[in-house]
């Protein structure tokens, strides 16, 4: 297995990430907050299922699961 050494660039992200279309954004604009918490909603999610905190619910978390990661891919993308 190869071994990183370097895992950094000393150059900072100047407060930008990408988009999915590789559009460079700031990191505190709406769009960004809010795909950012539909992912931690659905890693909430994703551990309750795998927990087994409520199995009668299991069917439902997981069609709310797919729901989200489909939101999450519309808000990386601009129109």
């Amino acid at each position: 297995m190869p071994r990183l050494t370097k895992i950094y660039t000393k150059q900072g992200d100047g407060g930008k990430t990408s988009l999915g279309g590789g559009q460079r954004v700031d990191k505190d604009t709406l769009r960004v907050q809010v795909y950012g918490t539909v992912d931690e909603l659905n890693s909430q999610i994703g551990v309750a299922l795998a927990v087994g905190l409520c199995p009668r619910l299991d069917q439902e978390l997981t069609r709310i699961q797919n729901e989200l990661f489909d939101c999450g891919s519309d808000l990386c993308f601009l129109e």
